[in-house]
């Protein structure tokens, strides 16, 4: 049995910033994913936008969380080496029912202290995004709004943790927990854990996980979600452009992001099953595109992907409006019911965590912790000269392994020496086969890096991501 201080369950983006923020602590942090990487389920599926706290009741923990989490996204994205855009956002509305929904956006985001907001005329709109359907009658301007790639941050969250002590057990699924004098005994299918807290990081499984211990409040049910991206050749907007549909139905986004494609989306679906996209999603999709931003070739999409949302609800069926965290047992936690804007959120959810862990367990501040991670050096993004110093520093520089987004040998072995095990892995590290051709063109030399370096035949190697098995089980005795 080994022995630590607190048990995190799940690798997702919550489970990776938890278990960073504890580290600030004197603790031993045991991080549990039942998969062979981090960030593999919701977190890798994504809006990716950063949301400045308008849309949330003033005196939430949800709307003061978005709030605090926006204003240091900078720091916090400095500190992990990884890219981040404040590039702002832009909801439009088209009729008086949408303005009055904006107007209301617009009084919370003052009350709650959000910076810069702006109420704009269609005209003032047009002005600052000529690509906007004629018509536009009102704008709500966030200078704060601003996008990052989800799974690359929560990434970094785990290496820094990792650097920082926390030991990451991947492929653990966890089948039983039970209360002991010390605290907690976790059982898995590696082998068992005590420990003196637990914190539930388990995402569409949460509720699964704090039933093996303790009755919950809410059940998540999932939502599936339809996404295009287009290709970085195509006409793309310099803000995120959110949508507030006249009929109160589905909204919808367009993002520039940080890799300089166009992320187009979501639509919403109810009683998800598994990743796989939709017709009738995407159609909804593109028919947003095209009534909000005429203009956009949406012949040169690229892509198309299905997320997995939780949705947490109450026993009786309703919604739930803000986070739900549930503390069920002496120094156990749950993020239970977790949802947009969770992205935004992470950081300060694990601080709030750790700091509720410290009252608990009287934990010291550790003097040693690093929050600095060094992000993989990208040869693209250096001028002439320096990758020339670059290739003649380290060879592998000098071979390009994926032509549309200029992704070397380096990287790639950067990338499996970082923990990446699967050909998706290594797409989430450093962006090879994110490009115009999917990875046609490179996925079999991603292949063959990482079967050398895994020591494994080429025919082993994983190359998808997450399929329908995510949903059907993960956590529990089968």
């Amino acid at each position: 049995m080994k022995n630590v201080d607190v048990i995190v369950i799940g690798g997702g983006l919550l489970g990776c910033f938890a278990a960073r923020n504890l580290c600030r602590r004197k603790l031993h942090i045991a991080l549990l994913e039942a998969r062979e990487d981090v960030c593999t389920g919701i977190s890798r599926a994504n809006t990716a936008i950063v949301y400045p706290g308008y849309d949330h009741k003033p005196g939430t923990l949800k709307a003061e969380l978005c709030v605090r989490a926006n204003a240091r996204f900078d720091a916090l994205c400095r500190e992990l080496g990884v890219p981040f855009s404040r590039c702002g956002s832009l909801m439009v509305s088209f009729g008086e029912k949408a303005d009055a929904v904006l107007k209301k956006k617009y009084e919370n985001g003052l009350a709650m202290g959000v910076p810069g907001l702006r109420l704009l005329t269609g005209e003032e709109a047009a002005a600052m995004e000529p690509g906007l359907a004629a018509g536009v009658s009102s704008a709500l301007y966030a200078p704060t709004a601003g996008t990052v790639n989800p799974w690359e941050l929560g990434i970094a969250a785990c290496e820094n943790a990792a650097a920082n002590g926390a030991e990451l057990c991947l492929n653990t699924r966890v089948l039983e927990i039970n209360r002991t004098a010390e605290g907690y005994r976790v059982e898995t299918d590696r082998g068992s854990f005590s420990c003196r807290a637990v914190v539930n990081c388990a995402g569409i499984n949460a509720d699964r996980v704090q039933e093996l211990l303790f009755p919950t409040s809410v059940h998540i049910a999932l939502d599936a979600a339809d996404y295009l991206i287009l290709d970085k050749a195509a006409n793309r907007p310099g803000h995120i452009i959110q949508y507030e549909p006249e009929d109160g139905g589905k909204g919808f986004n367009a993002v520039p992001t940080v890799e300089g494609s166009l992320l187009l989306g979501p639509s919403e679906r109810e009683n998800a099953t598994d990743f796989a996209v939709s017709a009738e999603g995407l159609s909804f999709v593109r028919e947003r595109a095209g009534r909000v931003l005429p203009g956009l070739d949406l012949g040169s999409a690229i892509r198309s992907f299905a997320a997995v949302r939780p949705n947490p609800r109450r026993e009786d069926g309703s919604s739930i409006g803000s986070f739900v965290i549930e503390h069920p047992g002496p120094a156990f936690w749950s993020l239970i019911g977790i949802k947009t804007p969770g992205l935004t959120c992470a950081d300060e959810l694990g601080r709030y965590l750790t700091d509720k862990l410290t009252a608990e367990l009287g934990a010291e501040e550790n003097p040693a912790f690093d929050p600095c991670r060094p992000g993989i050096r990208r040869a693209r993004d250096l001028p002439l000269s320096k990758r020339a110093a670059l290739v003649r520093e380290n060879a592998d520089y000098g071979e390009i392994l994926c032509a549309c987004e200029e992704v070397t040998k380096a990287e790639v072995l950067e990338a499996i020496r970082r923990g990446a095990v699967s050909v998706d892995g290594v797409k989430r590290r450093v962006g090879a086969g994110m490009g115009r051709c999917q990875g046609s063109r490179c996925t079999r030399a991603v292949m063959e890096l990482l079967a050398e370096e895994l020591g494994t035949p080429v025919t082993a190697v994983i190359k998808d991501g997450p399929g329908s098995e995510i949903l059907e089980g993960g956590y529990g005795k089968n």
